[in-house]
């Protein structure tokens, strides 16, 4: 896939780079979006550019026919078809034929919004990867579509309450999933075997500290700089390493630089001024207090001790 792939913040930009109408759309304005596919393509077929959403889909596929690429893996949806993503990977699609496709989008600030802040650990497959389509029988699809459109219905309607219906009418809809198809999943076990999120983030944090140790670079880098890497938000990624790993970003490298710091104290003649600014520290007093605050010893007593 291509690295340059265009990243789109919602369906709205989504659909507009792909030259498709998106006044049927059903566009909350704070992060939920809906749209029934029939109303999008007047020809088809449809193949659409390589992107990557930073945002949730969720598409239910009651009468169409495609073939949908996540990353490099292409599933078929065919009618029963209940089939969910996650931000960060690259997706393309083609549309063969369309009669009824719901298609929700959401993104992490209105889950936290409208359902509640601690929705990742009650729902932790919004941050698989490893995530199949799944063929319904018509009697449980049917499920789905009741729920979906309860949401179309309430889209547009006006009440007062209207965003937190949404957020009850999309909970519910998450419990089905999990319920049907997530009973089992253990994301740490994800995160060890098959998260490719996590492998390219210790990838990259291997790689810039080894930078650093060698004097290629003096710059930290930040919790925001990892997530850009991937081209996702700094708060998914978090998420995402936090859950699969058991450790924030901000511990994996804090934990890399303790280990580094004490390597280069024990196995080189340095001086800890040198290490500091070596370890992209702009003021050795700065070096010398984080590493007290995490090792509660100082640089010059930890080499001393272990000489």
């Amino acid at each position: 896939m291509d690295n340059q792939s265009a990243i789109f913040k919602d369906l709205t930009e989504t659909f507009q780079a792909m030259n498709l109408p998106v006044s049927h759309m059903l566009h909350e304005g704070e992060g939920l979006s809906m749209s029934n596919l029939k109303n999008l393509f007047t020809t088809l077929p449809f193949s659409s550019i390589v992107f990557r959403p930073n945002y949730f889909t969720m598409l239910f596929v009651k009468n169409a026919h495609a073939d949908y690429t996540t990353d490099d893996i292409t599933f078929r949806m065919e009618p029963g078809t209940v089939f969910f993503t996650n931000p960060g990977h690259f997706r393309s699609f083609v549309w063969y034929d369309i009669q009824d496709v719901y298609l929700i989008a959401f993104n992490e600030s209105f889950l936290k919004r409208n359902i509640h802040g601690d929705v990742f650990k009650e729902f932790p497959f919004l941050v698989s990867e490893t995530v199949n389509p799944r063929n319904l029988s018509p009697e449980d699809f049917l499920v789905f579509e009741h729920t979906c459109l309860e949401m179309f219905k309430e889209f547009n309607g006006n009440s007062m309450y209207k965003k937190q219906i949404l957020g009850n009418l999309l909970m519910i809809i998450l419990l089905k999933i999990k319920e049907a198809f997530w009973k089992d999943y253990n994301p740490i076990y994800e995160g060890n075997k098959s998260s490719q999120i996590v492998k390219n983030f210790k990838m990259l944090l291997e790689n810039h500290f080894r930078d650093l140790v060698e004097g290629r670079t003096d710059l930290q880098l930040r919790v925001t700089d990892y997530a850009a890497h991937q081209n996702l938000n700094e708060n998914y990624l978090n998420t995402v390493i936090k859950t699969k790993t058991g450790k924030a970003v901000k511990t994996w490298i804090m934990e890399k630089m303790i280990c580094e710091a004490q390597s280069l104290l024990l196995h080189t003649t340095l001086s800890i001024k040198e290490i500091s600014f070596r370890l992209g520290f702009i003021e050795s007093a700065h070096f010398g207090n984080y590493f007290k605050k995490y090792t509660a010893t100082t640089p010059l007593a930890f080499r001393q001790a272990n000489q």
